[in-house]
């Protein structure tokens, strides 16, 4: 998201007040595939949206304070969406967000066995891309870009 973006969504926000919807220009989701168990969803999601937030610094808001001064870690600006699909949805989802170049996270069934954010790489590393097989994807960009990446998936249940 631009500066230029970024400032009109605060100003929205400013004038509106706390309670004003905004609409964001961009798009956080995630798409996950739909044989996986519940615990699986869970971490796969948490992975993937790391590493958003690590590329992405301008998707992030600033920290989070309560009424007695005690801080609290900064999350992300704008909501995270998250989706499902089956296998083939989740494979055409990474090829479509590949070839548009946008910011992209992926976790693939090997990365359940391993222990470590090494061992991670590694396993991405030894699979070339139409042969990764994915349980999960995160992209982030313009809405409407997102939005055809994600084609055909729907929103989690």
């Amino acid at each position: 998201m631009s500066n230029e973006t970024k400032n009109e969504n605060i100003e929205q926000v400013e004038a509106g007040g706390a309670d004003m919807p905004v609409r964001f220009d961009t798009k956080i989701a995630v798409l996950l595939r739909d044989d996986l168990e519940t615990w699986q969803r869970l971490n796969v999601t948490a992975f993937l949206v790391s590493g958003l937030g690590t590329a992405l610094p301008e998707v992030v808001g600033e920290p989070y304070q309560d009424a007695d001064g005690t801080p609290y870690l900064p999350m992300f600006r704008q909501p995270v969406l998250v989706f499902e699909g089956g296998k083939e949805a989740v494979t055409a989802a990474h090829e479509r967000a590949v070839r548009r170049g946008l910011p992209t996270a992926v976790f693939t069934s090997d990365l359940f066995g391993t222990g470590h954010d090494r061992a991670n790489r590694a396993a991405v590393a030894a699979v070339g891309k139409d042969q990764l097989d994915l349980v999960g994807i995160a992209v982030h960009g313009p809405r409407n870009s997102v939005d055809k990446v994600l084609k055909g998936a729907r929103m989690h249940r």
